[in-house]
């Protein structure tokens, strides 16, 4: 089959507008802005969703967010007022409210967003170091990034954008301020530690001198009651001995030398050389245990 001449011209012209039509009509989305271009001069500014035309080919369409947007600051070190340093990371929340100011201020969101962390960190500076590190870290802190909101809000009405929010995620110390704590960190329970092993040293030595005393007064008394009683022991065996011997005086006299005979001949191999008539051995003279009788003195010569 054959395409005539009409049939080809036809086939071009749709095509035609159909390139046409598509570069004539285009749809702005409930989140976005829509600003139309001509040769880089703003000519509308949409900010309803929906389809819209714009001229083909000499129009360009450039769209904007006009939903709430984040930007990240970098992590900062802050000085404040008491001379502390401190390192602050934050973000701020901002959106769009002029679009054509915006385009013709920054053009682009990363433009804007470098431009806002170059904001938040400065004012950051001027809001934080104007108070003592305490306050940063305490209830004040919202009183505080309310400030920084607002003045950053006011320095980005120049570029068509009104700032929500400022927040700050983290704050620490730097490292060389954190390890010079933590060393007087150390430095203090040390001290501490040595404190409380010297109080409980010097409890120790007055409980064990206590003690000590104590067994020092223990023994004494115990030794004293101890002497009394082996005083009155030995004088009631010196009575039981002395009413013993007074009841019988041969017997005792018996059982006293029978004592002295075990101690000086037992089984220790003690070696005596006495005379057989001593005194000593006079039960050994008698065959049946008896004391022999004294000798008979021998009355001195008159002179």
């Amino acid at each position: 089959m054959r395409w005539s001449i009409s049939t080809t011209i036809t086939a071009v012209l749709l095509v035609a507008l159909g390139i046409v039509a598509a570069g004539s009509f285009f749809s702005v989305h409930q989140t976005q802005y829509a600003l139309v271009l001509q040769f880089g001069e703003s000519k509308a500014v949409i900010d309803k969703p929906g389809l819209h035309m714009k001229l083909p080919f000499i129009q360009d369409v450039v769209y904007l967010d006009k939903r709430i947007l984040p930007v990240d600051g970098a992590a900062a070190e802050v000085i404040a007022s008491d001379q502390k340093r401190l390192v602050v990371d934050a973000f701020l929340r901002y959106r769009i409210v002029d679009p054509l100011l915006f385009y013709q201020a920054v053009r682009t969101q990363q433009t804007a967003e470098a431009r806002l962390q170059t904001l938040l960190e400065s004012n950051l500076r001027q809001s934080l170091g104007r108070v003592p590190l305490l306050s940063i870290v305490s209830e004040q802190r919202a009183t505080l990034m309310a400030e920084a909101t607002r003045l950053i809000s006011d320095q980005a009405k120049g570029f068509g954008i009104e700032v929500v929010d400022v927040r700050i995620k983290r704050t620490d110390l730097p490292d060389s301020t954190s390890q010079s704590i933590y060393a007087r960190m150390r430095a203090e329970r040390d001290r501490e530690a040595r404190e409380a092993r010297a109080q409980g040293a010097e409890q120790a030595i007055g409980i064990r001198s206590s003690a000590d005393r104590e067994r020092t007064i223990l023994i004494a008394e115990a030794q004293r009651t101890s002497e009394i009683l082996r005083g009155e022991g030995d004088a009631l065996a010196i009575k039981v001995y002395a009413d013993a011997f007074g009841r019988d005086i041969e017997f005792f006299t018996f059982y006293r030398s029978m004592q002295a005979y075990r101690e000086a001949l037992g089984v220790n191999g003690t070696t005596m050389v006495l005379a057989p008539d001593t005194e000593f051995f006079r039960y050994f003279r008698s065959m049946l245990g008896e004391m022999p009788a004294a000798p008979t003195p021998v009355p001195a010569p008159a002179r």
